[in-house]
């Protein structure tokens, strides 16, 4: 078993996570984020395992793993209620969704296809090989930071023509689903645990998302979907209302169509407002006017605005009372999402893990979701003062907000602290002893 033990709220939350597992293997959950934790170099399992003091025992653990897969969404839905109830978010209950890749490695890993490359970087690698997340986070507000993404559940999509060659349907009860259909199984799941809460539930996604499948899974769990707008999309106006009943149903699209290269060209009809957006006030000139767009079944916002190059962006919204300035606002925090994938894949290493069974995968990449969300939720109330020393960093922003690796650092060197204190005990530790143990602290974290 590992010889460290979590921080007072990292151990109970994760044991609140524990209580939905099998009670003959649910202590091993604690030990193995705490490997997870302190792991260091390539973040492989078995990196894990050595950090927690497991490896004796690794075969159990990676068993252990497998079986985590299968239990994510209970998992998940229990750090929802911790982070509603350590974060308490006033108004309305703000969710993002997007998909990212994770590279993978080695032969026959389960659930790994090729993929397009988002982020092709110097080497212009339009394809890679890896798995691909369509992931769901909740967006919350700090006082001081900004937008901040605390991931919650994912779904690996999977090719039509990878689940037919690794015969995942016959050996791991996988069947192909398109990343439309996730996202609102997404968005229903956390609809159905956020019913509790009271609050009015928007999502922000991707403009690839924008479309009749998502939507109507959305407007299904009356959840308001805010997303960007094609530029050609098939708007039509808002129908006039008869004087007179008629025969038949009330007309739910308008006959004229709405071009919103027109709309956008026509010097009339512009305004200019302040906002708050990505941490800072500042100006827009935007439009905006209701129309009817048949992938959302009927009345949508739309927000027309132009940027400083003069190029115009539309965005939308299924809220018609909706203000410009909350859609430009759920825009905006949806960078917290990808904010999120960086910090997974350079901070934590998703995508390193080197497993190949396709459930395992799912735990690894639910694990490290999870353990950032909870290192968040620890951070949440704690100044930045407490968070990271920027006097051994004299060259940085002293006024930079602390990053996820400065959070998940300042957990690591409190979690030593406490178990160095409460290995001396009463006796007094030399000054010299003292200071040698904080610069191996430092150096550890």
């Amino acid at each position: 078993m590992a010889t460290q033990c979590l921080t007072t709220d990292l151990t109970a939350w994760i044991n609140r996570l524990s209580c939905c597992l099998d009670p003959r293997t649910r202590w091993r959950l604690v030990p193995l984020i705490t490997g997870l934790l302190f792991a260091t170099g390539r973040r492989t399992v078995s990196s894990w395992l050595r950090a927690g003091n497991l490896s004796k025992d690794y075969q159990a653990y990676y068993y252990f793993l497998s079986s985590l897969g299968h239990k994510v969404e209970f998992l998940a839905a229990v750090v929802l209620d911790i982070a509603i109830k350590v974060i308490v978010p006033p108004g309305r209950v703000l969710l993002a969704l997007d998909d990212t890749p994770s590279k993978r490695y080695g032969p026959k890993v389960e659930g790994a296809g090729i993929h397009h490359n988002p982020t092709p970087g110097p080497a212009d690698a339009k394809f890679l090989y890896g798995h691909v997340w369509v992931t769901l986070a909740l967006v919350v507000r700090h006082r001081l930071w900004g937008a901040i993404g605390l991931p919650l559940l994912a779904r690996m999509y999977v090719r039509q023509k990878t689940i037919e060659a690794q015969c995942l349907t016959e050996a791991r009860k996988v069947t192909f689903q398109t990343k439309l259909v996730m996202a609102g199984e997404l968005i229903a799941w956390a609809a159905g645990w956020l019913k509790s809460v009271g609050r009015t539930m928007w999502v922000v996604a991707d403009g690839a998302y924008a479309k009749r499948v998502f939507l109507q899974a959305a407007a299904a769990a009356r959840v308001i979907v805010v997303s960007r707008l094609r530029k050609d999309a098939a708007l039509f106006d808002v129908p006039v209302p008869a004087k007179q009943r008629r025969r038949g149903r009330p007309r739910i699209y308008g006959a004229k169509k709405i071009s919103l290269a027109k709309r956008a060209g026509q010097r009339r009809g512009w305004q200019t407002g302040m906002f708050v957006l990505y941490g800072s006030e500042v100006t827009k000139r935007y439009k905006t006017f209701l129309a009817t767009y048949k992938p959302a079944g009927g009345l949508i916002r739309v927000v027309l605005v132009q940027e400083d190059d003069g190029k115009w962006v539309a965005y939308f919204c299924t809220h018609t009372d909706a203000t410009v300035t909350e859609i430009l606002e759920a825009v905006a925090d949806r960078s917290a999402i990808e904010q999120v994938f960086h910090d997974e894949k350079e901070v934590h290493g998703v995508g390193q893990a080197q497993t190949r069974n396709y459930w395992t995968n799912v735990a690894v990449y639910h694990v490290n979701l999870w353990l950032h969300t909870l290192i968040e939720l620890w951070a949440w109330h704690r100044s930045a003062k407490e968070l990271v020393d920027r006097r051994q960093s004299p060259w940085d922003d002293a006024e930079r907000r602390p990053s996820h690796a400065d959070k998940r650092n300042a957990l690591r060197r409190q979690q030593l602290e406490e178990e160095f204190q409460a290995g001396v005990g009463l006796t007094a530790v030399p000054q010299k002893i003292q200071s040698l143990w904080r610069r191996v602290v430092r150096l550890v974290a």
